[in-house]
């Protein structure tokens, strides 16, 4: 790829206070930005290996979406791989039926890995929690090269530790006691089976790092963070040991993932370093966040998109919104499909800012995506099969006439109600059961509308015998109006309103001609004479 991902000139200035506070490291640290800064502008060029790691401690939901999808498009666009990971390695939080259920829906919403769990690849497995071998054999590996140490601290002492911290007004941190251990005291410790994690060595003296999207950083993690743990008392990984070892063994070229593990980095290169492993490309995305500002939260229920599937949102009403109301893309137009995501994305113009999330436009979103779906004619024959199975399951031995589930009617109904309706359920809903259950009207609401409902009904049936097949929607509202003009004393309205409660028994709904249309002649002909016996005599 000829693309260079080269940030914007502002981005440089953030590491030049700190070169000039360590003028005996001015040298080495230019040296490491100008590495750094080749890396990062070239590494578009070589394969992409990108991947989405969620930990299936719950469903997904919109924030986990957005990050699979920058991975996914980021992957399309430079002709790489998107990888799924599963890190399950907290087995105490892991919530049933989880795992299948996010790569269900990364397929439901158009961006399907390609390699998982599920579909495997060259560089499984997929699932942490059957890696346990390799994060060890790197801990050791770390313990004997000095990086990494064996500690006895008991939960006793270190929730201790906490709680003088906060009594304090300090951060919590671990005070690297297990560190300072001889070899001998470690030795009889472990051959007396006492309990321990295995925490990494921080030092000083991080070196930069270029962020895709937020430029230079490093957090000297030392002067704030005790040794973190990279191997748990019960075996199994923490994050940050786990997601290195996969990201190199799996070859991960970039890292694309949420904002608030940016302060993480620093100590993740760390661990790259001491393994003697390249860190990959990072860039942390700008949180998601409502349209005030607060923090999505899985407690509000309806951002796990489960519930959207449910509700009939469609994936790519999703996915445009996801975008819309971000950054890294040529436009924000509404009506996006991913092949123009992809061809419209530039990482390069990612900002730094958070994401407002207008929910309240999803319904807009999901109408465009739907109208064009029902102008496609191979997803219109995908949406007539749903929306016929949603009539059987609504309605079922309601159903009088059979013709209703045919293919022709359902699309003729479609396209008369696109750009009306935002999603395939509303057209199951009580205000459009007309389309498929005939009506109940009485004989009182009709002598309610008017006297000459027998006339209007005579003339109406005249009018669409005489059209026949050929009924559209200019000659019929022309008609309609002619005919209003020959009743005596009801009005136009009034017209419509009879013909209207006639047809769907509602008095509120599409025009009369799109109804007539939709019901077809002879469904029509059915109520319009159902409309005379109920009409009194003259």
């Amino acid at each position: 790829m000829s693309c260079c991902l080269r940030l914007r000139p502002r981005y440089f200035v953030n590491i030049w206070p700190t070169l000039r506070a360590f003028p005996n490291r001015n040298r080495r640290f230019k040296r490491q930005v100008e590495v750094c800064d080749v890396r990062c502008c070239s590494s578009v060029r070589g394969e992409v290996r990108v991947r989405f790691a969620p930990s299936p401690t719950g469903f997904l939901h919109l924030g986990g979406l957005r990050t699979a999808l920058y991975n996914y498009i980021f992957a399309k666009k430079y002709g790489g791989c998107f990888i799924l990971r599963l890190e399950d390695t907290d087995q105490s939080r892991l919530v049933p039926g989880a795992a299948k259920s996010i790569e269900d829906m990364l397929e439901w919403a158009g961006i399907p890995p390609d390699e998982s769990p599920r579909r495997g690849g060259p560089v499984g497995p997929y699932m942490q929690s059957q890696r346990l071998d390799l994060y060890s054999q790197t801990a050791l590996q770390l313990v004997e090269s000095g990086h990494a140490y064996y500690c006895f601290c008991s939960s006793q002492r270190l929730d201790l530790l906490k709680k003088e911290a906060l009594k304090s007004g300090q951060t919590p941190r671990y005070d690297n006691r297990c560190r300072h251990l001889r070899a001998d005291q470690v030795e009889n410790k472990l051959a007396e089976g006492t309990p321990h994690v295995i925490r990494f060595r921080l030092e000083a003296g991080i070196e930069p790092f270029q962020d895709l999207i937020f430029g230079w950083n490093r957090h000297e993690v030392a002067e704030v963070e005790g040794d973190p743990v990279l191997m748990k008392s019960d075996g199994f990984p923490t994050y940050h040991l786990a997601n290195i070892v996969d990201d190199h063994y799996m070859k991960i070229s970039h890292v694309l993932r949420g904002s608030e593990w940016l302060i993480s980095t620093s100590k993740h290169i760390l661990m790259y370093r001491a393994l003697g492993w390249h860190p990959p490309t990072f860039g942390h995305l700008p949180l998601l966040l409502n349209k005030d500002g607060s923090k999505l939260s899985k407690r509000q229920g309806d951002i796990f998109i489960q519930s959207f599937q449910r509700d009939g949102v469609l994936p790519e009403a999703l996915l445009d919104i996801t975008t819309n109301c971000g950054s890294g893309f040529k436009s924000n137009r509404m009506g996006r499909r991913i092949d123009e995501l992809i061809s419209e994305f530039n990482p390069s113009t990612i900002t730094t800012h958070s994401a407002l999330l207008d929910l309240e436009k999803l319904p807009e979103f999901n109408k465009i995506h739907l109208q064009q779906q029902i102008e496609n004619q191979e997803q219109c024959s995908l949406l007539v099969k749903d929306l016929q199975q949603q009539i059987q399951q609504n309605y079922k031995e309601k159903i009088q006439d059979k013709q209703i589930l045919h293919d022709d009617y359902i699309k003729r109904v479609l396209h008369f109600r696109k750009g009306h309706i935002s999603t395939l359920k509303e057209l199951v809903s009580p205000a459009y059961s007309y389309l498929w259950v005939r009506p109940s009207v009485s004989s009182q609401q009709v002598a309610a509308l008017t006297s000459e409902a027998q006339d209007i009904a005579s003339l109406t049936l005249k009018l669409i015998e005489e059209r026949g097949e050929n009924l559209t929607m200019a000659h019929l509202n022309k008609d309609l109006k002619a005919l209003a003009e020959k009743t005596k004393s009801t009005k136009y309205k009034d017209v419509m309103k009879l013909l209207r409660l006639a047809l769907s028994g509602l008095q509120a709904g599409p025009s009369v001609a799109e109804m007539l249309i939709s019901l077809g002649l002879l469904e029509s002909r059915h109520r319009l004479q159902k409309l005379l016996l109920l009409s009194p005599s003259i």
